[in-house]
């Protein structure tokens, strides 16, 4: 695994941002990601989530339009994606939940400094998209090497070792993002299996 910091301020989560995402999940890939992400979630768990970096929001509009529950939840630090959660009554806190049973990362988790006062809330599973290298050299030529946003960079067994030093034991990895046409992206399923080691 990698670690390249961001300076503070500097990640571009603006109302653009969020149109570009937007935009995205609007394409014939982006409703395959989508319902690839919704099923992958579905071989594990079936009750309430919060999808933590929602891009536009497209995950969780498509396993809530199957669900008479609803109960795929929301955060994001874009304030465009905050006040779209807000509309619709789905903004959820993570940090302030105590029994926080299941959460995705899709295509977030290397944004994000620190994650181990997330993950330590989490009681079931972590839901994971993210890019996947195989080396420094891969990184650099990589069009996932984000100056601006991502800090951290992982092999397939780095991210594994990392979660399981964080209490998580993978059950499920696949490429089907990548099948589908994204570039160097795993998904992974990991189920808490301990605490976080020290």
């Amino acid at each position: 695994m990698g670690f390249y910091p961001v300076e503070a301020g500097t990640a571009p989560y603006d109302a653009e941002y969020f149109a570009r995402y937007k935009a995205m999940a609007s394409t014939p890939i982006g409703y395959q990601l989508s319902a690839a992400r919704v099923n992958m979630v579905a071989r594990h768990w079936d009750g309430p989530m919060i999808d933590v970096g929602i891009g536009s929001g497209a995950f969780i509009t498509a396993r809530n339009a199957l669900r008479a529950d609803k109960n795929t939840f929301g955060y994001d630090v874009n304030p465009d994606a905050r006040d779209w959660l807000m509309e619709r009554g789905l903004w959820r806190v993570p940090e302030i939940m105590d029994n926080l049973p299941v959460i995705s990362l899709w295509d977030v988790l290397e944004h994000i400094p620190d994650f181990r006062p997330l993950l330590s809330r989490v009681r079931k599973f972590v839901f994971i998209s993210i890019p996947i290298f195989t080396s420094g050299e891969h990184v650099l030529r990589s069009k996932h090497y984000r100056q601006d946003e991502h800090v951290w960079y992982f092999t397939t067994q780095g991210l594994i070792r990392v979660m399981f030093d964080c209490g998580f034991t993978c059950v499920e990895s696949n490429t089907h993002e990548t099948e589908l046409g994204r570039e160097d992206i795993g998904s992974f399923v990991f189920q808490r299996d301990g605490d976080c080691k020290p």
